[in-house]
C-alpha cells in the first residue's frame, strides 16, 4: 500500500480554519510553523480555565496517523506544554480553538 500523501501544513491550516469558521468555532494560529512539513498541534480551550491539547501520533497497529489526545487541564499547563514543544520543534504550528462543548473537528473525514 503507498503511503498516503501529505498536504504541506499551510494547506491543511487553512482548510481546517475554514471548516472550524463554518462550524462557527473561533479559532486562531498562535505558532505559526514551517508552511511546507511543520507538525500541527490543536489547543481547544474550554473556556473554563481548562483545556485539551492534540496532535497527530501514528499508530503502527492500523498504520494511520490519527488524531490523539496528549494532555487535558488547566489552560495554563497545557499553554506550558505547547511552549516546551515549539522550544524543542521551530516548525510546530499550534491552532487554538474556543469552544465550550470541546468540538475540535478532529473527527471529520478529511482531516486525518
Amino acid at each position: 500500500m503507498a503511503p498516503e500523501p501529505r498536504l504541506a501544513a499551510h494547506v491543511w491550516v487553512g482548510a481546517y480554519l475554514r471548516r472550524l469558521s463554518l462550524a462557527d468555532i473561533p479559532a486562531y494560529v498562535t505558532r505559526h510553523g514551517d508552511d511546507t512539513a511543520g507538525a500541527v498541534m490543536v489547543k481547544c480551550a474550554t473556556l473554563d480555565g481548562n483545556a485539551t491539547l492534540w496532535r497527530r501520533e501514528w499508530d503502527f497497529e492500523t498504520d494511520t496517523l490519527p488524531w490523539t489526545l496528549i494532555a487535558t487541564g488547566p489552560e495554563a499547563e497545557i499553554d506550558e506544554t505547547t511552549r516546551r514543544e515549539s522550544d524543542f520543534d521551530p516548525d510546530l504550528w499550534v491552532i487554538e480553538i474556543e469552544s465550550h462543548d470541546g468540538r475540535t473537528l478532529l473527527d471529520q473525514v478529511g482531516l486525518h
